[in-house]
């Protein structure tokens, strides 16, 4: 069970696996690795794909104090140090991809970022909706409420066994109460550096339906970006987990692009 220890003590777990070019998951605010599941399996193996899980969540020591977004760039800093990953290609979601961008900015190797649900500042998120999404319990009623933030209602009816095994996932993996609240506290106070000043290769993915992050901000933070290409996905804030394969596919072809 790997893990790495942060410059302020908080123990960080992480898991690698394939050779090659590395490709690092940096997940929502309150849930666990599970959410990246269909990617990792797909690229690993042509790649290095690394997962790791927030202070607070998962295997990851609880935070001890306040968090902000830049306390979370050092987290990944120390994984990928830990990892020996020289390079790599980060993929974030909600507060994974506020992660992201601040990262490629305080540290020198981001090759490319790509980027689900993501707002550059956390007045554009609906914190009452991310907050159902997360919140944790086994009440089925409960459950499908905070489902139905990240997954479409055909997708939901379609797939109940599907939402049979989240339900175990979030209750293993999925940060508890406190230290969600900490995590959305760095939402709320993240703002992006100057855009234009960041010219990384960035793939925008937007979902359509997101009760999180409306659709216009995806666009707005693709266009404000020098190197940013926009793609609006089908679904809602997990929209990445419902169209795993095609998602997964148009990721395989950008981290292509960009590196030959």
């Amino acid at each position: 069970m790997p893990t790495t220890t942060a410059d302020d003590g908080t123990e960080l777990y992480y898991e690698v696996e394939g050779s090659g070019e590395a490709i690092t998951f940096v997940g929502e605010a309150g849930l666990g690795a599970w959410q990246w599941g269909s990617q990792y399996a797909a690229m690993t193996g042509p790649y290095q794909t690394v997962v790791w899980d927030f202070r607070g969540t998962g295997r990851s020591g609880s935070p001890s104090g306040d968090l902000n977004v830049d306390r979370l760039s050092q987290d990944l800093e120390s994984v990928l140090a830990a990892a020996d990953c020289k390079n790599c290609h980060l993929v974030g979601a909600g507060l994974g991809g506020m992660v992201c961008l601040r990262y490629a900015r305080m540290f020198d190797r981001a090759e490319t970022l790509t980027l689900f649900n993501t707002a550059p500042s956390g007045e554009t998120v609906d914190l009452d909706a991310l907050e159902t999404l997360c919140l944790p319990g086994t009440d089925r009623e409960d459950i499908e409420s905070s489902l139905s933030v990240a997954l479409s209602p055909e997708f939901r009816d379609a797939n109940p066994e599907v939402l049979d095994r989240i339900v175990g996932w979030r209750g293993e993996e999925n940060a508890d109460a406190g230290a969600f609240a900490k995590q959305a506290a760095a939402i709320e106070g993240f703002e992006a550096d100057p855009l234009y000043e960041l010219t990384v290769p960035t793939l925008v993915c937007q979902a359509q339906d997101d009760p999180v992050v409306d659709s216009t901000v995806g666009e707005e933070l693709s266009a404000d970006l020098p190197r940013g290409t926009f793609v609006p996905v089908e679904g809602r804030h997990l929209c990445f987990f419902e169209h795993a394969r095609p998602v997964t596919d148009r990721m395989l072809g950008f981290i292509e692009d960009e590196s030959d």
